[in-house]
This record gives C-alpha cells, structure tokens and sequence, in this order.
C-alpha cells in the first residue's frame, strides 16, 4: 500500500500541477495561448501583463491550490503509512513540479513553477512559507522585478527550513525544488544583466521600467 501510494502521489502531482489555468484561461476568454504573448511564460505574471489583471488572479489563485491540494493530500495519506509527514510533502511536490513544467497535456510547455513551489513549501511548514512570502513581498515593493523577488524566496526556504527542525532529506528535495525554478528563470536573470526586463505592476497590463 505504501509503494502504490508513492507511485500515485507522483503520477497525481505531475497530471494535477500539469493542468495550467494560464493556458487554459488565455484560450477559453482571450482566444490565444499564453505561451505565444509576451515572455511566452504560462504563469501568472506574463498572464497579467498581457491581459490585465480581471482574469489574472484566478490564475495565481489556481496555481497555488492544484499544488496545495496535491501536496497536502499525499502528504496526509502517505503520513497514516508512517512516512513523515514533510518528506511526503517534499516527495510530491517534486513531482508537481515537474507537472507544471513539462505538461503532457500542453506539449511539455509550461511554467516556471513559483507558485508551485511556493505551495509545497506552506504544506511542508506553513512558518517557513509565511517568512519566505513575506521576503518575497519585499523584495518585489523595492525592487519591482517579480523574478528575482520569487526565485530568491524559493532559494532561501531550504536555509529557513532548517531552525525548524526539518530533515535533511525533505530540505534537500526544498533545495532541488528552490534550485529548478531558477533554472527556469534564466532567461529572466539574462534580461536583469542587460536592464531590460520588465518591471511589475499591480496595476493594469505591462510596465516597463
């Protein structure tokens, strides 16, 4: 049973997280695909920059609860088997990661897993997502680049992890987690480097700072 339970929260967290409102939102309401405006990125940021922020949200809030709903879910099961609680919370969110990245279901085309990760972490310590929210935050009020705000966040849960008492297994697989999305945020850091990329804006579609 506990195999079995492992092998569904890694198929469930990759088919769960796979689905993007992004996309699937940008179709059904705009007509076109998020990943041919702007950044091509199929999240929330790009979302609103090119559409506006009505739709925008429900994105943001999507995103956020595909992964939180997968996570904390397999994360519980797992934990009534005896296996620790944030280490199945790690676990899966790995795979939702993956999920929202490479979607079978969008031609493994898709984001770059902030919110997704995001989630994984309040799931595996709601402390260490609050505090890594909150740096995030500041982050963005001063320096205004949504990129570089998100991924140094992500990058410091691991460290954060650790006063808490979490493991060395489940803040390694934090660390994996931290380490892809700046990956995927390459593109954004090359853009930083030559001062163009764009700035964000509560208001409204894209700014350019």
């Amino acid at each position: 049973m506990k195999v079995f339970l492992f092998i569904a929260a890694a198929v469930c967290g990759y088919l769960v997280a796979g689905m993007n409102p992004a996309i699937a939102l940008s179709k059904a309401i705009y007509k076109q695909d998020i990943r041919e405006c702007g950044s091509g990125n199929p999240g929330f940021t790009n979302f609103k920059r090119t559409f506006g922020h009505k739709w925008a949200w429900w994105v943001l809030i999507l995103d956020l609860s595909k992964a939180a709903v997968a996570v904390g879910l397999f994360a519980w099961l797992l934990s009534l088997r005896g296996v620790d609680f944030q280490l199945a919370a790690a676990y899966t969110g790995i795979f939702c990661m993956l999920g929202h990245a490479f979607p079978i279901k969008y031609g493994f085309k898709g984001g770059k897993g902030f919110l997704v990760c995001l989630s994984t972490v309040y799931v595996i310590d709601w402390r260490v997502g609050l505090i890594a929210t909150g740096i995030m935050v500041a982050l963005l009020l001063t320096t205004k680049y949504m990129s570089l705000s998100t991924t140094v966040a992500m990058l410091l849960c691991p460290i954060l992890l650790i006063p808490f008492g979490a493991s060395v297994p489940v803040i390694l697989m934090a660390a994996a987690c931290a380490l892809f999305m700046a990956v995927r945020h390459k593109e954004n850091f090359k853009r930083l480097v030559k001062g163009t990329e764009s700035r964000f804006s509560l208001k409204g579609k894209k700014k350019n700072g």
